[in-house]
């Protein structure tokens, strides 16, 4: 998305101004809440892609999603989105795109949208967080399979099933790919490893507590400066899954912050988004997801 005349980015940053960033977030549809807009923000075409918005019914009612394949391919691998936060917003979908243009038919479910917000829309970080704290876990894998299922009903492989996610999305990588038996890879960007105490009833066990119940190989990619994420917590990941005898890989960006790889943002490190974005193109194709 490119800024109007008037959204001119601050010379210090490279961001839009608060105000030149609501007008240009909501017109590009990026997320409100989220801070400054980069003027610099990705934006992939849809040449040689089917892309668009869908609605898949799942046991808890239906729920929207974005969607993106290569045009004219038999049977491309399908890729789940897992969504940060603040989502389905122009980021989300843009990565859905750039998956594409790897080959894959790539879908990004809205599993928020039954719990009643438009998270797109919100400013207040914790109004949101009381929406998707709301989550049960047991919902979020019933709402990926059922993604999972429609894009198989559409052509996709899903004997080639991946995941990706990012932030909570990240999380959520974690998750799916120790209770659902249905994935051959996932990445995880900036995933959360552990749960406030609080969330134990919707959220019966961290990713730390899920370690020994990994199903598929998982590559976790983490920011050596993130406030968030603790490289204790990343070391102690790293040593139960080892000690379970699980399949994963980390790869940590000393100096990035979370967010390193939204590139709508100022968290945003181009160098490791790139590199990230490598190793997870890898690291799919070395587990069958992606030709």
């Amino acid at each position: 998305m490119s800024p109007s005349p008037k959204a001119l980015p601050d010379p210090a940053t490279g961001s839009l101004s608060r105000r030149a960033f609501v007008a240009a977030s909501a017109a590009g549809g990026y997320a409100l809440a989220a801070g400054p807009l980069r003027a610099g923000a990705i934006t992939t075409d849809t040449q040689g892609l089917v892309a668009g918005d869908a609605t898949v019914a799942t046991r808890g009612g239906d729920i929207p999603v974005y969607f993106a394949r290569p045009e004219g391919v038999a049977h491309p691998p399908v890729v789940l989105v897992a969504m940060e936060i603040f989502g389905l917003h122009e980021y989300i979908r843009d990565v859905v795109r750039r998956l594409a243009k790897l080959g894959a038919f790539a879908i990004a479910p809205d599993y928020y949208f039954r719990l009643g917000a438009d998270l797109p829309k919100m400013t207040d970080i914790s109004a949101i967080m009381k929406v998707v704290n709301a989550k049960q876990d047991a919902e979020l894998v019933a709402d990926l399979d059922a993604a999972a299922a429609w894009a198989k009903a559409r052509g996709g492989d899903a004997d080639r099933l991946g995941i990706i996610g990012f932030c909570r999305g990240g999380r959520n990588v974690w998750v799916y790919c120790s209770e659902s038996a249905a994935p051959k890879a996932g990445v995880a960007f900036y995933g959360t490893l552990a749960d406030p105490p609080a969330q134990k009833a919707l959220w019966p066990k961290s990713p730390l507590e899920l370690a020994p119940e990994l199903k598929a190989p998982v590559l976790g990619l983490y920011g050596g400066a993130d406030a968030n994420i603790t490289m204790a917590q990343v070391e102690e990941m790293k040593a139960r899954l080892r000690a379970a005898g699980k399949t994963a890989e980390f790869h940590v960006y000393p100096d990035a912050p979370h967010g390193f790889h939204a590139d709508y943002r100022p968290s945003y490190r181009k160098a490791d988004a790139d590199d990230a974005w490598r190793r997870m193109a890898d690291w799919l194709r070395r587990y069958g997801v992606l030709g």
